[in-house]
């Protein structure tokens, strides 16, 4: 798929673009003439370009002292001229036309040609910048609208929400057993059941003790093709190094957050709804632990030929998605009981962990193969506005700590030789968690579809996927709480994760999507 960079936005010429009431306010007389008009207050361009990790700061300072006297700093319309955030100015105007508003200015506006005054790639940062301001003043903030039993319709399929269980404590992950059955997890530490009719168990008894708080917690839970011989329940979770002793306060002072690091360990369930025979498949290194509360990752798959796949995000230490000693940051491959495969790509690398299958990653939250070609597909948290949709291959770096979409001060590069760049990357960015293909029947013109969830875009998303590209997208489900995870149950359906409903942590909820009628 191309990719249009908005470093080339500069140069881009929109026919029929702007006109003077796409950005004037509606029902306010613009001046005609440099004569009549006042003067902005326009800071003075810098001697040189900044440095591209700087250059969304040098944005904010012109959308500051330049644009907010006009149109305004809210989704309001400002004193003279129409919102630049508000969400029907930024769904109704591409990034083009925003840069071409600045480089080639509005026919009967004075003043509003800044290519003397900012540099291209100054002017190329204002469309991600007021989708960023945007979406931080348009955010819906408490309660959001119960979509139980609402009816959806959509490019392909209409569809209806069930809900089939509410009140969870941040549900992260969900995964299906041979008979039926739901099992899922939730943030705070339960592991439990959900039977076919939506009825859900009693926390599974004895998982380990997790250590829950921002990205924190009990996270994935996957169960491998061979449960029905052996029973084996995979789970993923945050929890503080060996031997530490959470003080008390830590859990209200962040900054006084305990080291923890992402475990891997897989267990089973006995008739007593307890958690036995556990077994460590990742017990982390040392010196990989960390003093923040995110970016643990993380996600499972497996490939059906003994392996399986997890994810783990590099803790907010962008320079050890980079080592390959180093944990963080990578997506790993491990056969089934934990032990390193002999044909992973590091393990004759002197230094690097075999279970590395490829490197350079945020914080990865989705995987999943496409069932008609094996592509491995992978959704990434980036930094700002570089949320990532990748296509992961063995060995690969994809370039985190040196090149992203998005925007982080220390990387000034949108690209780099010898690095993978992503399928497509989400201006703004929607926060994605988990994804999955559409194998079911229930939705035929869905099939082979790529569902993607956005937790602070709180979407689910619909790609229309050709062998390596995304051919079309639409969002089926938008403002209605952050959308953590996705699966296709047995049954055809899709079944949705939902975090924070009502405003609060225990808002979460499982919903179903069945066909409309």
């Amino acid at each position: 798929m191309k990719r249009i960079l908005l470093a080339a936005l500069a140069s881009t010429v929109i026919a029929g673009g702007l006109t003077v009431a796409a950005l004037a306010q509606p029902g306010v007389q613009q001046k005609a003439t440099p004569a009549q008009a006042e003067p902005l207050n326009i800071p003075a361009r810098k001697q040189q370009a900044p440095v591209p990790a700087l250059l969304q700061s040098r944005a904010n300072e012109i959308f500051n002292t330049t644009c907010a006297g006009c149109h305004g700093n809210s989704a309001a319309a400002g004193p003279k001229a129409r919102a630049l955030l508000s969400n029907d100015f930024l769904a109704s105007h591409t990034d083009a036309q925003i840069v071409q508003a600045l480089t080639d200015g509005l026919p009967g506006t004075p003043n509003h040609k800044f290519t003397t005054l900012f540099f291209p790639d100054e002017i190329a940062q204002m469309p991600a910048l007021l989708r960023i301001r945007g979406g931080i003043v348009n955010r819906k903030v408490g309660p959001v609208p119960d979509i139980t039993g609402k009816v959806f319709t959509s490019q392909k399929a209409g569809f209806k929400v069930e809900t089939l269980v509410k009140g969870l404590n941040q549900p992260w992950g969900l995964a299906f057993l041979p008979d039926g059955r739901l099992i899922f997890t939730e943030r705070s530490g339960q592991l439990r059941f959900m039977d076919k009719n939506g009825n859900a168990s009693a926390p599974v008894k004895g998982t380990p003790t997790v250590f829950e708080r921002q990205d924190g917690g009990l996270l994935d839970v996957a169960v491998p093709p061979d449960f029905a011989r052996t029973g084996w329940i995979y789970i993923s979770y945050s929890t503080v190094a060996p031997g530490y002793v959470v003080q008390p306060g830590d859990e209200q002072a962040p900054n006084m957050s305990p080291p923890t690091m992402t475990w891997v360990v897989r267990g089973k369930v006995n008739a007593n709804n307890e958690w036995v025979d556990q077994q460590v498949l990742f017990n982390p290194p040392a010196d990989s632990y960390r003093v923040t509360a995110d970016h643990y990752g993380s996600r499972f798959l497996f490939d059906g030929k003994g392996h399986f796949f997890w994810s783990m995000g590099e803790r907010h230490d962008m320079q050890m998605s980079q080592n390959l000693a180093s944990p963080l940051g990578k997506i790993h491959r491990l056969n089934l009981d934990g032990s390193t495969p002999a044909d992973n790509p590091f393990v004759h690398t002197p230094g690097a962990l075999g279970s590395v299958w490829t490197y350079g990653h945020r914080n990865p939250e989705g995987l999943t193969f496409d069932p008609v070609t094996g592509i491995f597909w992978e959704t990434e948290h980036g930094p700002t506005g570089g949320d990532e949709v990748n296509i992961i291959e063995p060995g690969k770096d994809y370039g985190w700590g040196v090149a992203s979409m998005g925007i982080e001060p220390g990387i000034g590069r949108l690209h780099a030789t010898g690095m993978t760049d992503p399928i497509t990357f989400f201006n703004p960015s929607i926060g994605p968690s988990g994804i999955t293909f559409y194998t079911g029947d229930k939705f035929p013109a869905w099939k082979g579809n790529l569902f993607i969830t956005g937790m602070t875009g709180q979407k689910l998303i619909r790609m229309e996927i050709k062998g390596r590209e995304i051919v079309s997208q639409e969002t089926l489900i938008a403002d209605s709480g952050r959308v953590r995870d996705v699966k296709v149950g047995p049954d055809g359906f899709l079944y949705v994760l939902l975090q924070n409903m009502n405003g609060d942590a225990k808002g979460g909820s499982i919903i179903r999507l069945v066909p409309a009628n």
